[in-house]
C-alpha cells in the first residue's frame, strides 16, 4: 500500500502540471472509485468540470488538489485522492488509454497544454472525491473534511515532537500499533514502521509507554530518516502497482534492511530476519537486535 513517501512523490509530480490547470472533461468509468464522494458520478463530473486547480497538498496518505471556488459564496473544496492498495494518478497524453483507468480528468495546463489525469486502480480500494475544505485552527490552513481527523506526519513542518512523545507515554499499546495509528501520527505504514524500529533496535510489541523519552525520540528520528531516504529514491515499489505520475517505479525496495527480508542475515548482527504475524499482516525484525520485551505489570485496581 502506498505510504507517505509514495504519495508525496505523486504530489510533487502533479504540482507543476496541475497548478493553474482548468478541468475540461471528466469521465467516470467505475463508480466504485467514488466511494468517498457524497453523490453520484454525474454530480462529481458536473462539479469538477470547468474548475481551476491549485497546488496539490498532502497529509499522511491523503492527497488533494484545492479548487478555485466558482463564486464568492461557494464553500472551498478540493479533489481528494486516496490511492488505497494499488491506486495510481498518471499524467497522460489524451490519446493514451490505460486499461485499468477508473476515472479520467482532462485538463488544460498553463505550462504543459492539454493533458489527462488518469486514476488507475487494479484492486479497487482507492478513490477520488470532491470534499469540503475545513479550517484546522492554523491561520490560512484548510484540509478536506475527511482528512480532519488525520494527524500531521513527521515531515510536516508543524509536527510537534513534544506532543507526539507525550502522547506515546500515555499509550499502553505496542509501539508499532502506535506508529500505525493515523490519529496519532500519519503516513507511517507497515514497511517504514518495520524499518524504523529495526534501526532504533526496538521490538514492535514493546509498550509505547515503556520506551522512555530518549528511546521514543530515537524511534521518531529513525522514522524521519527512513521516510526521507525513501523520498530520495522515489518510494518503494515491489511491483507495478505503485508508480509515479510518469509510470516509473521507486527504488527504495533495494535499500530495505528487514522488510521482506525474512531468512536473510540481519545487516547489523548476521542473525536471520524473521517475519511474525501482526494485525493481519506481518512484522519483520531481527530477534537479536530487537529483543521481545517483558510484559508490563497489570494496572492495580483503584481502592474503593
Amino acid at each position: 500500500m502506498p505510504e507517505l513517501p509514495e504519495v508525496e512523490v505523486v504530489r510533487a509530480g502533479l504540482e507543476p502540471v496541475v497548478t493553474g490547470a482548468v478541468v475540461t472533461s471528466v469521465v467516470v468509468r467505475e463508480e466504485r472509485s467514488l466511494r468517498r464522494h457524497g453523490g453520484p458520478a454525474e454530480d462529481f463530473a458536473e462539479r469538477l468540470t470547468g474548475r481551476t486547480m491549485l497546488p496539490p497538498l498532502r497529509r499522511g496518505k491523503f492527497l488533494w488538489i484545492p479548487l478555485v471556488p466558482r463564486g464568492a459564496d461557494e464553500h472551498p473544496d478540493a479533489l481528494l485522492v486516496h490511492l488505497g492498495m494499488s491506486g495510481q494518478v498518471l499524467l497522460r497524453d489524451r490519446t493514451v488509454e490505460d486499461r485499468l483507468t477508473r476515472i479520467r480528468v482532462d485538463v488544460d495546463s498553463p505550462g504543459h497544454g492539454p493533458l489527462r489525469l488518469a486514476f488507475v486502480d487494479q484492486r479497487m480500494f482507492g478513490s477520488m472525491a470532491l470534499d469540503r475544505l475545513v479550517p484546522t485552527g492554523v491561520v490560512g490552513e484548510r484540509v478536506p473534511a475527511q482528512v480532519a481527523h488525520i494527524a500531521r506526519d513527521p515531515l510536516d513542518p508543524r509536527f510537534s515532537d513534544a506532543a507526539f512523545l507525550a502522547a506515546l507515554r500515555a499509550r499502553r499499546t505496542g509501539i508499532k500499533r502506535a506508529l500505525l495509528d493515523q490519529t496519532l501520527v500519519s503516513g507511517i505504514g507497515n514497511i517504514y514502521a518495520d524499518e524504523a524500529l529495526w534501526a532504533a533496535r526496538v521490538h514492535y510489541d514493546e509498550p509505547a509507554a515503556a520506551l522512555g523519552r530518549v528511546r521514543a525520540a530515537r524511534v521518531l528520528a529513525e522514522v524521519r530518516l527512513v521516510l526521507a531516504r525513501a523520498l530520495e529514491e522515489g518510494g518503494t515499489s515491489f511491483d507495478a502497482q505503485y508508480v509515479n505520475v510518469n509510470g516509473a517505479s521507486g527504488y527504495f525496495s533495494r535499500s530495505l534492511r528487514v522488510y521482506g527480508r525474512q531468512g536473510e542475515p540481519c545487516p547489523r548482527c548476521g542473525r536471520p530476519i524473521v517475519r511474525e504475524r501482526f494485525m493481519n499482516r506481518g512484522s519483520h525484525l531481527c530477534p537479536r537486535c530487537q529483543r521481545r520485551p517483558s510484559p508490563l505489570p497489570p494496572v492495580p485496581l483503584a481502592e474503593v
